[in-house]
């Protein structure tokens, strides 16, 4: 193979970007998969898996109002090595159709009875992510109308508008006060006219600056509340909103902070967002979407199979099991923005099952999890398309990374060979960590310029076999040193 250099630029980053995905609702199951194939490599059968799930519940959407209540979520449960794409699918696919979405360890869960995490939090995790994101999108749809605002309150802060001066007081003369002639008066109105006109002018400079950004590094006193105290969380485990209660009975405290103008108009554009938008319906709008939309993957549920005797921590795993089915058949949770479902969120369960097997868990959870999916462990092909492919692959980001310091990193083709050969050697003969391998394999090829940039190292650098080899080949090599380095 003749060798080329392979050389990123943010160009092609946003020539990709401008391509229109679809719709959310309107994507396809193959739609779906052409998609995740951006970001991920290989393992089509998990995401035919879950992009018809997904587009299950896009047609459910579209039935009958009694219909829906009776379809409920195809669970998953996906079975493979780590480091092979099991979690990068969850999130890439909870993004893609505007999913809330978060991802929570089986193993920091026990039964009830235990110290640790009640398994009921889950679903308020799931709520507070919604709450975040239906936020953030309220925020974006106001921000025009608060960043003039936030304009406006600075403006009146470095001019403020004059006192209109009220006119002669009808009473004046009862208590002595000397009545100002009709000539005194129009001298003082002409004065006032025209201090008002000079004070309108200038606020029309100040706001012509504000808008260009050139009074950005000037500095201005602001007011702003103080944060209340953190309250302990087990009355937010138990769903009372503590921290809402106390609020509104003792009074917001506020402090003065001096800022940059571009701080304060951040700050202030902020308050004002949140007085445009209706809290309320911020609140109903995210539980609706975490009981219809969300998506839970629950990570390492291989490390709570089987363990049904015997003594020590093991005799748990039983026990959280049986707390987590209630959660996955589906419940109502009382969280502090109050009752949420959890019949129709989209669970997704993945581990290794290197020691255990999905039959180890008990049948009831087991017959909650109807789809299983394994996903391929990664060869060497595999790990050099991961180098290249994806968007924001990690040739790009370590690219990208060294240029700031003004040195050109080229990754010729063999060069690429040999970081996926020995990536994939690695694996073979230590822990097999997937394509976390290559992360670490990175790092040691180009320790050395990532140290010496900017000052010792500049210019273009070429990262051929010969130059991986020459890092890598002596720990690669022996077993043992590659154990504790690779």
């Amino acid at each position: 193979m003749e060798d080329t250099n392979i050389n990123f630029s943010m160009e092609t980053l946003e020539t990709d970007d401008v391509k229109q995905i679809p719709a959310q609702g309107e994507l396809t199951p193959r739609q779906i998969v052409a998609e995740l194939d951006k970001y991920i490599v290989g393992q089509h059968e998990a995401k035919r898996c879950v992009a018809v799930v997904v587009r299950n519940r896009y047609r459910r959407r579209c039935l009958d109002v009694h219909l829906q209540e009776d379809i409920l979520p195809k669970n998953i449960i996906m079975i493979g090595p780590t480091g092979v794409g099991k979690t990068e699918i969850a999130r890439r696919l909870a993004k893609l159709v505007d999913a809330p979405f978060i991802k929570v360890e089986a193993t920091k869960f026990t039964e009830v009875g235990y110290v640790g995490r009640d398994v009921e939090s889950i679903i308020r995790d799931l709520v507070e992510t919604s709450i975040r994101m239906v936020k953030a999108q309220k925020v974006a749809q106001v921000e025009d109308k608060a960043r003039q605002a936030a304009e406006l309150r600075i403006l009146d802060m470095l001019q403020p508008l004059p006192n209109r001066r009220s006119g002669s007081v009808p009473f004046a003369s009862i208590f002595g006060d000397k009545v100002p002639s009709s000539h005194e008066e129009s001298t003082s109105d002409e004065e006032a006219k025209a201090k008002r006109d000079e004070i309108r002018r200038r606020r029309v400079w100040l706001r012509d600056q504000l808008s260009k950004g050139a009074l950005d590094k000037e500095q201005v006193e602001i007011e702003v509340e103080e944060e209340p105290p953190k309250m302990a969380m087990g009355m937010e485990e138990m769903g009372i909103d503590m921290q809402g209660i106390l609020g509104s009975i003792m009074p917001k405290k506020t402090k003065k902070r001096k800022v940059s103008i571009a701080e304060a108009r951040r700050i202030i554009t902020q308050e004002e967002a949140e007085k445009l938008i209706d809290n309320d319906e911020v609140t109903h709008e995210a539980i609706e979407r975490a009981e219809q939309g969300g998506i839970v993957f629950l990570d390492e549920i291989d490390k709570i199979a089987g363990g049904e005797g015997g003594h020590g921590p093991d005799i748990s795993r039983g026990g959280v099991q049986r707390d987590i089915l209630p959660i996955v058949e589906g419940c109502t949770v009382m969280t502090k923005y109050g009752p949420v479902k959890s019949d129709y969120i989209l669970f997704i369960a993945a581990g290794a099952f290197h020691l255990t097997k999905p039959a180890d868990l008990i049948p009831e959870l087991q017959g909650r999890f109807p789809l299983r999916v394994e996903l391929d462990s990664l060869n060497c092909q595999d790990l050099r398309r991961i180098l290249l492919e994806p968007r924001h692959s990690l040739i790009q980001q370590y690219t990208e990374l060294l240029k700031v310091d003004g040195v050109d990193v080229h990754f010729t083709e063999d060069g690429i060979d040999a970081l996926a050969e020995i990536a994939h050697k690695v694996n073979c003969n230590t822990e097999n960590i997937g394509a976390r391998r290559l992360h670490t394999v990175m790092e040691k090829v180009l320790e050395d310029l990532l140290y010496d940039a900017p000052e010792a190292a500049s210019g273009q650098v070429d990262i051929d076999r010969a130059y991986v080899e020459g890092k890598l080949s002596t720990i690669a090599c022996d077993e043992d040193m590659s154990r504790f380095i690779l």
